[in-house]
């Protein structure tokens, strides 16, 4: 068992503060950003694109995220507490609103840049071409966030006896040991990036289009669903928790992209 005494302040400059969890989102989000632009070089696309792609996909995910969080988790407290909503220091990003947001962007800019002529041809921008390379790095961000999380004693497990139990005396007064699921979402996140990006270079040439981008749905959001069953989270009058039900359409998504895949081939 340990004991989670971690200050989620990593700096303080009199009013500014720095938190770990900002250092490791900033960490996920500039490594993420750096291997999209090697990949589109590998595949000599446009690095000025990716660039861009990651700009906009770094505004639009940290805005969906937060008005994930805000909407489908904590409406009451933050419609009650209007300036809260812009403090993501302190924690409070959704994985399933950041993926909302990521699509909505990812349109947004595809619609606009084709508008401008933005493709290395002048025409529209050829979204399929280029999602499966975007997807990659995705867990990878999302590992760092989750060590974030867990820096800011939030989204703990449920209590356990095991022996790599955390006690988290931020998160309540008197703390017992807890699964530390952030931990664990972590690495499963970790473990996603290692696979996905063993697939890639191991087989990309011979994926169709979606391909990564599916499993990745499919994978993620099924460990996201199931780690939900160990997260200290209130059910809902369905019997599931927030996440799992968030999680659902992703999965069925995703599952009915490779059965029409399958059947076809």
């Amino acid at each position: 068992m340990f004991i989670n005494l971690i200050n989620p302040v990593l700096l303080e400059f009199g009013f500014i503060s720095i938190r770990w969890y900002g250092l490791f989102l900033a960490i996920g989000v500039t490594l993420a950003i750096l291997i999209i632009t090697k990949l589109f070089k590998e595949k000599k696309y446009s690095v000025d694109l990716a660039l861009d792609l990651g700009i906009w996909l770094t505004i639009g995910g940290l805005l969906g995220a937060r008005l994930g969080e805000i909407l489908f988790y904590e409406p009451a407290y933050y419609f009650s507490n209007p300036i809260e909503m812009i403090f993501i220091n302190h924690g409070g990003l959704s994985s399933h609103g950041m993926t909302i947001g990521l699509i909505l962007t990812l349109l947004l800019f595809a619609k606009i840049k084709s508008a401008q002529g933005g493709s290395a041809s002048g025409g529209k921008i050829p979204l399929k071409q280029y999602l499966d390379l975007i997807v990659l790095p995705i867990p990878l961000l999302a590992a760092f966030i989750r060590i974030g999380n867990f820096f800011n004693s939030e989204i703990v497990g449920k209590p356990t006896a095991l022996p790599w139990g955390v006690k988290f005396p931020l998160y309540e007064a008197s703390p017992v040991a807890r699964h530390p699921s952030q931990l664990y979402e972590s690495l499963i996140s970790l473990s996603l990036f290692i696979f996905l990006y063993f697939v890639y270079k191991k087989y990309g040439p011979k994926l169709p289009q979606l391909f990564l981008t599916n499993l990745f749905l499919l994978l993620y959001f099924s460990s996201r669903f199931l780690i939900e069953f160990l997260k200290a989270d209130y059910q809902t009058s369905l019997g599931l928790t927030m996440g799992q039900i968030l999680s659902a359409p992703f999965i069925l998504w995703s599952v009915g992209w490779f059965i029409i895949f399958l059947k076809n081939k």
